[in-house]
């Protein structure tokens, strides 16, 4: 048999690309999101239902809910984020059956895509939340194989003794599998039988933190996520607002998951002005009538609120954190020790500070 009849007896290499990652990649949503959508029959292509592993390329008709896509090329070289601290009362979800608050209602609307949240936070839990228009950073920051490790900052009521962060840090066994904090560090605060820690998970499972603690009869009464991977909240973004990263902070996080730089689209003066104006309306705090509050179950069989202790002289208020967006971990081991007294610029993953 000759070279040529071996050539055409091989496979021809499919062509186009997977659907999932075109929709992801131009913002329409995450991977997960729209292979969601595939199995729920609301993606078609050139009018016919699409099915999960279709390939499709530039001459390809797609629409989500019978609306068209526009595939521009400039839109898929797009990559924004931005930050946002959330409050306590908003849900994660674009639109909400019982019109409760949503943590898009106060997010500037992109010229190109759309937002997709990278992650969530149940209805009372407070803090960091990244979004994108990119989608494959977004599934990528959430798969586990890439590991983000997620810090959050929580307060217990109960006892809690050394076995018990012994324990969690072992790792218990949930209703959905084995779950752990690869760290737990104490944290200032707290009186009487409330206590502040600073934890870490590897893993965005459904209401993860809480249920570790629930699982050793505390119960959690705030809980903040203060870190998602080398992303950090400082103090100089009040809650309820949000703030677009710097293309240095968005290349950092990209290369936390192996994708190549991609600069941030050129802005006219007028579109310049535009977003410094919102992003200085977005550093200020909240007023009364923004605010969103969930009610809260009364304590059960009327018992009386334990009395608090004194309250102690108040520290002075630290300054800021340091960087938003910490360095590369690899790029962090080469640097030399850092002398007394220097004030450091970032902080490594994996440990919670506090």
């Amino acid at each position: 048999m000759s070279d040529k009849d071996l050539q055409d007896q091989q496979p021809t290499p499919p062509s186009g690309e997977k659907l999932q990652k075109v929709l992801a990649r131009i913002g329409v949503g995450s991977r997960r999101d729209v292979e969601a959508w595939i199995s729920q029959g609301r993606i078609k292509v050139n009018g016919v239902e699409a099915t999960l592993g279709l390939r499709v390329d530039l001459h390809d008709a797609i629409t989500v809910d019978g609306k068209l896509i526009k595939r521009v090329e400039a839109a898929e070289a797009t990559r924004r984020v931005i930050m946002y601290n959330k409050p306590d009362g908003e849900i994660c979800t674009r639109d909400d059956p019982e019109g409760r608050p949503t943590v898009f209602d106060r997010l500037p609307r992109p010229k190109e895509g759309r937002w997709i949240n990278i992650g969530r936070l149940d209805i009372n839990t407070t803090g960091l939340l990244l979004f994108t228009t990119d989608g494959e950073l977004a599934n990528r920051l959430m798969h586990p194989s890439y590991e983000m490790d997620r810090e959050y900052a929580v307060r217990v009521r109960g006892e809690v003794d050394d076995d018990m962060l012994e324990r969690l840090k072992a790792g218990v066994m949930l209703e959905d599998g084995p779950a752990k904090f690869t760290d737990i560090q104490k944290a200032p605060g707290g009186e009487g039988f409330n206590h502040w820690f600073h934890c870490v998970v590897m893993e965005g499972r459904n209401r993860e933190v809480r249920r570790l603690w629930e699982s050793q009869g505390v119960v959690v009464s705030r809980l903040k996520r203060v870190r998602f991977g080398p992303v950090f909240l400082n103090s100089d973004l009040p809650m309820g607002r949000w703030r677009e990263m710097s293309q240095n902070e968005i290349d950092i996080l990209s290369a936390e998951v192996g994708l190549q730089p991609v600069a941030l689209p050129e802005m006219n003066l007028k579109a310049k002005d535009r977003l410094e104006r919102m992003q200085r309306k977005s550093t200020r705090p909240l007023g009364r009538g923004e605010r969103v509050r969930t009610l809260r179950p009364a304590q059960e069989g009327g018992a009386e609120r334990p009395a608090r202790a004194p309250r102690e002289e108040a520290a002075p208020r630290k300054g800021s954190r340091g960087s938003t967006v910490a360095e590369r971990p690899s790029e962090m081991r080469k640097r030399p020790a850092r002398a007394e007294g220097d004030k450091p610029t970032g902080r490594g993953r994996g440990k919670p500070r506090g």
